[in-house]
């Protein structure tokens, strides 16, 4: 969304050379753009350099982790593992018939072989090690390769917790077993910690990219939360979830799930009942006075970011939101400081959800977490921080610690009570936020200040 500013100014003969320089000088500062969004074909090529990166440079790492020397991923056309689905080149929209991958890492000679059992290479980053004419049988050839390379351990994707990591079919498992000499069998494990750590760990350049990727995210919300897309009377909620989607479309992007907008008011005739987002009211008509929450997220460059974001409609009069619904907004931002300040590499997400309820709840705040790891998959693997119907700790996957260099979706509400619209209100935030060998950060910042609509009043006085 780019901010045009236009300063117009006339200038003769008698100016200053000085103001004539300072003058450009601020119209080439004013400009602001928003981030450039690629053409297909240049976002094809940063996807598979990216991929370069993190097969050359992070997989021995996470091998050499996970304690897995061989990890073969195997699926059918149109049946991705969806593993391996983060792995396609930027070309391929699916698998091709069977495919099958194997990484080899020989950590003795720090090297690792990428190969691909299937008809064609994979891509520019992975060469086809399949010949049909020498071998018409494809697991042959893949059985061939193993016994070739006898690594220690043999890692398929299958897991009982993490869907992503539950990748290989019951007919792909039982073939590749049938096949696997009985010697290798014993060697057989599941890969879930290697497919963990491959889907939750950001690289370097990723995080250049994610930080682009939230600030259009954050240009689009200021936009919809803005009287360019809302007239109020006029406007519904619906028409708002709708427009987000036309606009991503539009720029030639993709949302992950359908956005959601809501109202929260003084007069909605719910009383004290705050309903919850699967039964909320839809097609509300929004009016001045009314408190806009919207979750909202987009896919680009194979990345994903989930927002959620307020805003206030100005009554007539009204230059700010009300002080209530300000403090109220501070309080958010408080639950949040409480629970990122937690974070520590290691500890498991129950333990960082405990602990931060107690501290929220021992300062006079009535909070609620539900944070989810967020990348590749908009809901993806790793650390699972609460879930919004489990604030006692979430079995299994709330119990796997806290690694670095992962992004998750800071995502949490506190119910305050609002004395002057006789009801409880939800502030319900939601921020990309990457936890470092330095730390946390937020992504791209957070929302500390509600959006007003109109931006600025036009007219004022009496």
């Amino acid at each position: 969304m780019a901010k045009n500013y236009i300063i117009l100014v006339q200038l003769n003969t008698n100016n200053n050379l000085m103001i004539r320089f300072f003058i450009l000088f601020l119209l080439i500062t004013l400009q602001i753009n928003a981030q450039q969004i690629l053409p297909e074909r240049q976002r094809a090529e940063v996807v598979d350099e990216i991929l370069a990166d993190r097969f050359n440079n992070l997989l021995p790492q996470l091998m050499d982790n996970s304690g897995i020397d061989m990890w073969v991923l195997i699926s059918r056309e149109y049946n991705e593992d969806p593993v391996l689905k983060t792995m396609l080149p930027a070309t391929w929209l699916n698998a091709r018939r069977r495919t099958i991958l194997v990484f080899y890492r020989n950590k003795e000679e720090n090297k690792i072989e990428k190969l691909a059992v299937a008809r064609y290479n994979f891509g520019d980053n992975i060469i086809s090690a399949w010949d049909k004419e020498k071998e018409p049988d494809q697991w042959k050839r893949l059985i061939q390769i193993i016994e070739e390379r006898n690594p220690k351990t043999i890692g398929l994707n299958y897991s009982d917790a993490f869907n992503i990591c539950d990748g290989i079919v019951k007919t792909d498992y039982e073939a590749f077993m049938k096949n696997l000499p009985d010697s290798f069998k014993p060697k057989v494990k599941s890969a879930e910690k290697l497919a963990i750590n491959w889907i939750e760990t950001r690289t370097e350049r990723e995080m250049i990219i994610y930080n682009q990727l939230v600030d259009i995210t954050h240009n689009i919300i200021e936009e919809a939360f803005s009287e360019k897309v809302i007239t109020p009377g006029v406007t519904t909620t619906t028409d708002v979830e709708w427009w987000l989607r036309d606009k991503v479309k539009a720029l030639g992007l993709k949302t992950w799930f359908h956005p959601s907008v809501d109202v929260q008011r003084s007069n909605d005739g719910l009383g004290n009942h705050l309903y919850a987002f699967s039964n909320r009211p839809e097609n509300m008509v929004i009016m001045p006075g009314d408190l806009l929450h919207c979750d909202f997220g987009i896919t680009y460059l194979r990345l994903n970011t989930d927002c959620q974001e307020h805003a206030y409609v100005l009554k007539p009069g009204e230059t700010s939101p009300p002080k209530f619904l300000v403090d109220a907004l501070k309080d958010g931002n408080r639950v949040q400081d409480i629970f990122t300040s937690n974070f520590k590499t290691g500890k498991t997400g129950n333990d960082v959800l405990k602990a931060s309820l107690g501290q929220g709840k021992s300062e006079g705040l009535n909070p609620a977490i539900y944070t989810h790891p967020l990348g590749l998959y908009g809901h993806s693997s790793g650390t699972t921080l609460g879930m919004w119907d489990s604030q006692g700790g979430v079995p299994i996957t709330g119990d796997y610690p806290l690694h670095e260099n992962t992004v998750y979706a800071i995502e949490l509400n506190t119910t305050v009570n609002i004395p002057e619209w006789k009801r409880d209100i939800r502030i319900m935030l939601e921020e990309a936020g990457f936890w470092g060998k330095d730390g946390f950060r937020y992504v791209n910042g957070r929302q500390t200040k509600l959006m007003t609509i109109p931006r600025v009043m036009k007219h004022q006085g009496n």
